[in-house]
């Protein structure tokens, strides 16, 4: 199996997580006790609804960890859509080994798969506009990497990955350098390269482009104060939407020629997904 992700350790996360369902004993007391040690199970997780799959081979992974002979066939690929009774992977290999990782899989597939499901359901909303959907920083602690690989299975383009890769001003920001211009002219002087400016009023954009804003982010607007905003950026910078945005007021927001809009409810509020495994001894 090979799978990377760039500042993710597969090997360290799978250790962890199984570590902390083992307890300080490192034991499956229930399997220990149930399942005969030489017993071979044969196994089939699959989707109970429509979705967009993502995380099998995390899955894969953790089944490995405590089995390196398991027989595993992916059945779907990542990012690949199915319909609800869909099989996407067959297993096979020492039962107390399957049970032992079943919940940890299982936990990382329902949950990146419920992200890129939802992902999906926002990149279709607003397909033919040429807005791009982005994800935001709006993530589990410890699972930023994890969840923005899902919205990027669903169709969507990652947002600035932390604070370490891009300037992002905000209105605290602003109310401690006194105005949208200083706190841009601050993060410019400071040799950024790329500066988001948050803008709230129509009146904050000059100043936050004339001080060197590389990226403006058009907060809380409505579609016609959104249309006015694009108009008068004139696409001088790159333009982004931001702010309580759903299903139902996406595609407004997109038709009013923004380039990018964010929604944190991708990471935020996804719905783990229906998905489960089932065993038979061989």
């Amino acid at each position: 199996m090979s799978f990377t992700l760039d500042r993710f350790d597969l090997d360290a996360f799978v250790a962890a997580t199984l570590a902390e369902d083992l307890g300080p004993t490192g034991r499956d007391v229930t399997s220990e006790a149930v399942i005969p040690a030489d017993a071979i199970f044969s196994g089939v997780m699959d989707s109970r609804d429509d979705a967009v799959i993502a995380g099998l081979p995390i899955a894969e992974a953790f089944f490995r960890y405590l089995d390196p002979d398991v027989e595993i066939e992916m059945l779907v690929a990542e990012g690949e859509a199915v319909a609800g009774g869909t099989d996407i992977m067959r297993l096979r290999g020492k039962g107390r080994a399957m049970l032992t990782a079943e919940r940890s899989a299982l936990n990382t597939v329902q949950h990146l798969t419920g992200i890129a499901t939802m992902t999906r359901a926002y990149v279709d909303r607003i397909s033919g506009t040429g807005c791009t959907l982005l994800d935001t920083r709006k993530t589990i602690p410890g699972l930023r990497v994890l969840e923005k690989y899902a919205t990027r299975m669903g169709g969507a383009q990652n947002h600035r990955m932390g604070l370490w890769d891009a300037a992002m001003i905000k209105d605290n920001h602003v109310a401690v350098a006194g105005s949208v211009g200083e706190a841009v002219r601050r993060a410019r002087d400071a040799g950024v390269e790329q500066i988001i400016c948050e803008v709230d009023r129509v009146d904050q954009i000059e100043p936050a482009l004339a001080a060197g804003a590389t990226h403006l982010l058009l907060d809380n607007m409505e579609p016609a104060t959104l249309r006015g905003a694009v108009t008068l950026i004139g696409g001088r910078v790159k333009t982004e939407a931001s702010g309580g945005v759903t299903l139902e007021t996406i595609r407004d927001k997109a038709e009013t020629g923004v380039d990018y809009i964010s929604v944190g409810r991708l990471t935020q509020s996804a719905p783990a997904a229906d998905i489960g495994l089932d065993f038979a001894q061989v």
